[in-house]
């Protein structure tokens, strides 16, 4: 429900200002649309700097009048001192999209956004890390850790998402409840969709070698994989940890826990797995979402017949 378009002031008459709405959006955002903090932060980021960029373009303070009033000209004055600060095509095209959502809710259901072309995107196939790779990666993750119950969580961890196909949030989203683990794990996904993983035993088996070793007590309803304090483990440290790993194994910068994911995928339909159940296993809204690996899995195969034929 967006920001009424008749009356623009709060219960106490004083006009509404670009931080009042900011913030209503923010709640919006979590509570209704059900987004992931990742997007409910970075779409905040970007209403605060298109704000910021306003009261200067403008002059004067932002409200729900000025925001309601924009053209497609101030989008692109926008984008392109963006672009100016070096922000890329996909960028851009994010912010638009943040910024689009941002105006329709200020609006309200009746709300006339300006219109503009979004910079043009090439998009790029996910990559897939090899079998051995991903191995490697959580191995020397593990032995580089500073403490062996720290080094088993990372291995744990890595292995889920390789194994299980899991986003690195909803590993990390993961509590007590789970344990212990048994051939399937109900995961929660974007928007708060759930879904059922098979899990491999040698999973299961990292998963109980990290418990067994934590120092903190797993508690059924608090995080399952704690950080060095006993707190939520943050994804900053994970990304770190593999940082660092892919470059002591010469590893290419593509190789982020993310990738383990796109690595489940491809190799899953490459033995097989029909497009339909790979998009349950990871958790697609759309089955557009699943094709990108048809991609993926031809593209691999190009490179093995040029790799490999006598006469590519």
């Amino acid at each position: 429900m967006g920001v009424s378009t008749s009356l623009d002031t709060n219960g106490k008459g004083r006009a509404r200002v670009a931080s009042d709405l900011i913030r209503e959006w923010d709640a919006h955002l979590a509570n209704e649309k059900r987004r992931s903090d990742h997007t409910c932060r970075a779409y905040v980021a970007t209403a605060e700097r298109f704000c910021a960029f306003l009261s200067r373009h403008q002059g004067g303070a932002v409200d729900g009048a000025m925001l309601r009033a924009l053209t497609p000209n101030d989008l692109r004055a926008y984008l392109a001192a963006r672009r100016g600060e070096g922000l890329g095509n996909a960028s851009a095209a994010r912010e638009l999209s943040a910024l689009r959502s941002f105006l329709r809710f200020v609006g309200g259901s009746n709300a006339s956004v300006p219109q503009m072309r979004g910079p043009r995107v090439k998009k790029g196939l996910p990559r897939p890390v090899a079998p051995h790779e991903a191995m490697q990666l959580a191995q020397d993750v593990e032995d580089n850790a500073r403490e062996g119950w720290v080094g088993a969580r990372d291995f744990a961890l890595l292995l889920l998402l390789y194994g299980a196909g899991l986003r690195i949030g909803e590993a990390l989203a993961l509590t007590g409840a789970a344990l212990p683990l048994g051939e399937t794990l109900r995961v929660t996904g974007k928007r708060a969709k759930t879904r059922v993983v098979p899990i491999l035993p040698a999973v299961a088996a990292a998963v109980e070698r990290y418990v067994a070793a934590c120092p903190w007590p797993t508690a059924k309803d608090s995080p399952l994989f704690l950080g060095a304090r006993g707190g939520p483990l943050q994804p900053g440290v994970v990304r770190a940890s593999v940082r660092s790993a892919r470059r002591a194994l010469g590893l290419p910068e593509r190789t982020t826990p993310h990738a383990l994911r796109h690595s489940f995928a491809t190799h899953l339909l490459a033995g097989g797995a029909d497009l339909r159940s790979l998009q349950e296993l990871l958790g697609h809204a759309s089955l557009a979402s699943t094709q990108v690996y048809t991609a993926v899995d031809a593209a691999h195969l190009l490179d093995i017949y040029r790799n490999a034929h006598p006469r590519a």
